[in-house]
């Protein structure tokens, strides 16, 4: 990955967004960028498996949980398949759980913490729907781009 969101922000930053979140990566990859695909549940993650299942290869899933600590919403299990099936990475305002095996595969991925206890599986929560949190709105199929310095999004792809 050839960008660094810092100069993104000096050269873009009249139209960037930028979140005000201080995420915690823990997958291995630290910077991944693509288009959003966006997912919001509340301590439920059926449709983040579906989506991990669907969304185009090369994507950022962006799931919403509500900022909740109460479970972890993505454990090794769906980072491996999300690996498997080509995501960039997927951004968490929730937690994740397996850290330690999360950091062995090469998918970004940042959450507000970790968590042992999985999520309910009840099916409720929307997908493909604008998600507002971190101070931004997430777009699906706007851009994501994430380093060691934070995330930015932006309407159009930036860097090739």
């Amino acid at each position: 990955m050839g960008f660094k969101t810092a100069d993104l922000c000096d050269q873009y930053h009249q139209e960037l967004q930028i979140c005000e979140i201080s995420f915690v990566s823990y997958g291995g990859k630290a910077r991944f960028s693509g288009p959003i695909a966006t997912v919001e549940v509340l301590d439920d993650n059926v449709l983040v498996r579906q989506a991990i299942e669907t969304v185009p290869p090369g994507s950022v899933l962006v799931v919403d949980g509500g900022g909740s600590r109460r479970c972890a919403l993505l454990g090794d299990q769906l980072a491996a398949l999300a690996q498997q099936r080509g995501l960039s990475g997927v951004i968490l305002n929730g937690c994740a759980r397996d850290v330690a095996d999360l950091a062995k595969l090469q998918l970004g991925v940042l959450a507000l913490g970790s968590m042992p206890l999985k999520s309910r599986k009840e099916g409720k929560g929307k997908r493909d729907v604008v998600l507002k949190f971190g101070g931004v709105e997430w777009v699906p199929g706007h851009y994501a781009y994430a380093d060691e310095d934070g995330v930015v999004i932006s309407p159009r792809p930036l860097v090739e």
